[in-house]
């Protein structure tokens, strides 16, 4: 396992990480929930990514009854705070209230006293920015958060994000969760260059465009039994706009390049995110110990062979920066 640097923090991480969005909780039973995250600890992924709302809360009590035991000090353990955890109308959001109340239920339920990273899952639009940022900076100076980030943020929102720390002495972000895959490229035009201007790191999400680039989706075929697009609890509307036969059709053609290289579909997938020098970390999820060991083993690809996949690909990836972003009231 190779190690980057998160931002310009002196926080390392793993370049493969461990996350539990669509599994953990719902999914996957917990004792092979708990043999996933062995798996991973065992390849020497030590980077470990969940958030309050995966599986209504399930996901992180799940991560935490795995992880105890191993030394804490060993790994680094992120999550997150936005999208509700309840039904109260500020069970939600980036109110200092809820991220206070929040972290404390997080840290709780991941059996720890303090997170590696904690990011803001979405931009909040109903609260004032200096609000927010005072309340992580808080939770950093009580020792319970290392780090700051954020998860699909616009470019201006984390430049604005930026001139507020620097203006009131806080702590800066240091790392962005995007998705971020060879068919979802959004952040490159602008997301990306703030980002290596400003010394932040991209930790990318679904770099397999959940399980499209694993070319196991046939154009013209039926959808396989026991897959996320079959599973109306585990993704399958996020992953319908992919499931079109011109997508579907390129990434068969991406099968000799991956045999070719020696690759699974899924580490050709992986080592493509990881070939931007702005990702810090590609999180993989997994419902079996050997998906695990398979995704761990990527690495980034040479050049030839990520300008090769990028031609395959080009005219169904999207670009468009205005794509993604966060809700325009809270959910």
């Amino acid at each position: 396992m190779e190690f980057r640097r998160l931002g310009r923090s002196g926080l390392k991480v793993s370049e493969i990480s461990y996350g539990n969005w669509l599994t953990h909780g719902s999914q996957v039973e917990a004792d092979q929930a708990t043999a996933c995250v062995k798996e991973a600890i065992e390849v020497g992924i030590t980077t470990f990514d969940t958030a309050d709302v995966y599986a209504g809360t399930k996901a992180e009590t799940v991560l935490g009854a795995a992880l105890k035991g191993v030394k804490r000090e060993s790994y680094e353990l992120f999550t997150k705070v936005y999208w509700p955890t309840g039904a109260g109308v500020n069970e939600r959001g980036l109110s200092r209230k809820h991220i206070i109340e929040s972290c404390n239920a997080s840290l709780q339920r991941l059996q720890t006293d303090h997170v590696d990273l904690y990011q803001a899952h979405r931009f909040d639009y109903e609260t004032p920015l200096e609000e927010t940022l005072r309340a992580f900076e808080d939770l950093v100076r009580a020792g319970k958060v290392m780090y700051v980030g954020v998860s699909e943020w616009r470019a201006s929102e984390i430049a604005e994000a930026l001139a507020i720390a620097d203006r009131m002495g806080f702590d800066r972000i240091v790392s962005s969760q995007p998705q971020y895959s060879a068919l979802w490229r959004v952040i490159e035009s602008e997301v990306v260059p703030l980002c290596e201007e400003e010394g932040i790191s991209q930790i990318v999400w679904s770099p397999i465009a959940q399980g499209v680039l694993t070319g196991k989706y046939l154009p013209g075929a039926p959808l396989p039994a026991g897959t996320r697009a079959t599973d109306d609890q585990g993704g399958a509307n996020m992953i319908k706009s992919w499931l079109r036969d011109e997508v579907l059709t390129k990434v068969q053609e991406l099968k000799p390049l991956a045999a070719d290289a020696g690759l699974s579909m899924a580490q050709l997938a992986v080592g493509w995110v990881l070939s931007n020098p702005n990702v810090a970390s590609a999180i993989v999820g997994a419902s079996r110990p050997e998906q695990v060991r398979d995704n761990a083993a990527a690495k980034a690809l040479p050049d030839d062979l990520k300008k090769a996949v990028d031609e395959v690909l080009a005219g169904v990836a999207e670009t468009d920066p205005s794509q993604g972003g966060s809700p325009a009231s809270r959910p």
